[in-house]
């Protein structure tokens, strides 16, 4: 079977997530001459509308500048779990980091839940919020012991958490951690409302305004692909991964991990709760109510961006498993998502370095972005508006924490080297061979190329050297991207970037 007819029997609709298909498409203006606001913030997702917002209720103007359409990066396609719940952290980051670190990172969370519900009844924000348990289960041996210290942990650390050996899903356990007030939602129904709020009084959202550049010094500014300026005393760093890394190293301490959901319609009652196991390969599931009636999530089956071999088949693997449990009549939606992973687990939000006392950043939230982007909003508010915040230490960008750290450092770097190398020597077929839809690596006048096969029959061709730092791109043929497996830059079949940390788009090549 050809692999896009498996394509198409498998799941008879494109790629698409549930929550920008079912909100409204934004459209602020792009940024047109130079403007000058207190605090200026590149990235429309969670963090910068949430940061927008904040601190425009404390009597600031903002600029939050996308480069796209605000909540359509990682933030649509989340799977929105509002939850202190990171699986197996805080016992790990007690060991390796101690009782104070853990403290402040159980304490950030579970104010990001309250943060989040507090908003949406004081503003009546109609965006699907319901307080749900959440659970760690495991089905191997192994992870028992883990669990129970686990729920000791969390519990010492102020959070409701129980040990049970059941959970209410129709597989058995050996062991299950639950917590209790947690919730789940709608992101980008909650987000647009805020959002909103942002434009007026001095303050503005500026769509299809790429930040390419800050310029430094007495009059700091954010520059956009247009050459045009936003000048600020204070600049945050919201883009996911960050786009200006000037000393801060961040490229060599932070990579990148794509995963996977289907949103399929099943015919059993599914119990409530959101739930993920312990072991590998993950796999997660959480409800999602629709105007269409309830659907299931089932997520899982990560893999470093640029380096998943075959990637559609991650989605036929989450069907085979929801169908292991489940019947599974549908699937309407499904989607993949890029995470930042910082090396010892915890996310970089506060000063880009020591010495830049005016330039922000936060990034790196594993797979947990609901609570730490909130959680990191009210940081840098705090920070800027303050000049302090109770949680700093466990987020510092520039903490020291070599027993949690050291080994992924030099694990990570090692392949980024090793896929550079890879990536240039790989050898490549020189004619091009394609069925439509299909992209691959080909040699073209005497370079290396990717081709891409429309449709219409119409062949794109691109330089594969990411634009970022010179790795060689991969074909993504569940998304059809081309991926970088160092730094994970994405960028459409014809070049056009869909996310950083590149800011400039593949070259197009024309075949002789």
């Amino acid at each position: 079977m050809q692999k896009e007819s498996l394509k198409e029997i498998s799941f008879p609709n494109p790629p698409q997530s549930y929550w920008i298909a079912s909100t409204p498409r934004t459209d602020y203006s792009e940024l047109q001459g130079d403007i000058a606001v207190d605090v200026a913030i590149v990235g429309g997702g969670m963090v910068g509308i949430t940061a927008g917002y904040l601190l425009k209720q404390e009597g600031l103007k903002v600029a939050v500048m996308e480069a796209d359409r605000i909540l359509q990066g990682t933030t649509g396609y989340t799977t929105a779990k509002v939850t202190s719940q990171h699986t197996l952290i805080y016992n790990k980051i007690m060991h390796q980091m101690g009782e104070e670190r853990a403290q402040q990172y159980a304490a950030a969370n579970e104010s990001a839940i309250k943060t989040v519900a507090q908003l949406i009844k004081e503003q009546s924000i109609d965006c699907d919020f319901s307080w749900q348990p959440a659970f760690v289960y495991t089905q191997s041996d192994q992870y028992v012991q883990k669990i129970e210290a686990e729920v000791k942990t969390a519990s010492k650390l102020g959070i409701k958490a129980f040990y049970q050996k059941e959970i209410p899903l129709p597989f058995p356990v050996k062991a299950a951690m639950r917590f209790e007030d947690q919730a789940q939602f709608h992101p980008r129904k909650y987000l647009l409302a805020l959002a909103k709020q942002i434009p007026g009084d001095g303050s503005h959202i500026f769509e299809q305004t790429r930040a390419v550049d800050i310029e430094e010094g007495d009059s700091p500014a954010v520059v956009s692909a247009s050459g045009r300026k936003v000048y600020a005393k204070n600049i945050i760093i919201a883009s996911h991964y960050p786009f200006y890394d000037k000393h801060g190293f961040y490229f060599a301490k932070i990579y990148q991990e794509r995963s996977y959901v289907l949103a399929g319609k099943i015919q059993e009652r599914f119990p409530g709760g959101m739930y993920i196991n312990a072991e590998q390969p993950t796999r997660s599931l959480r409800s999602l109510p629709t105007e269409d009636g309830e659907l299931v999530m089932f997520i899982g089956d990560h893999h470093k961006t640029g380096q998943g071999e075959n990637t559609f088949q991650h989605y036929l693997n989450l069907k085979q498993f929801a169908q292991e449990i489940y019947t599974l009549e549908d699937i309407p939606y499904r989607w993949s998502a890029q995470d930042c992973i910082t090396m010892d687990g915890l996310p970089y939000v506060g000063r880009l370095t020591s010495e830049k006392h005016n330039i922000f950043i936060a990034t790196g939230f594993q797979k947990w972005g609901m609570t730490n982007s909130t959680a990191s909003a009210i940081i840098l508010r705090d920070l800027i508006v303050k000049g302090d915040n109770p949680w700093t230490d466990a987020y510092d960008p520039a903490r020291f924490t070599p027993a949690a750290s050291s080994k992924n450092f030099i694990v990570e770097n090692a392949d980024v080297a090793a896929e550079f190398v890879s990536g240039k020597l790989a050898p490549v077929p020189n004619h091009i061979d394609l069925q439509p839809g299909e992209g691959k690596i080909v040699e073209v006048n005497g370079q290396r190329a990717g081709a891409y096969k429309d449709e219409a029959g119409k062949i794109h061709l691109v330089d594969t050297t990411c634009t970022h730092l010179g790795c060689e791109l991969q074909w993504n043929a569940a998304e059809n991207s081309w991926d970088c497996p160092c730094h994970g830059s994405r960028y459409t079949y014809d070049g056009q970037i869909i996310e950083g940390p590149t800011v400039m788009p593949l070259k197009k090549i024309e075949e002789k």
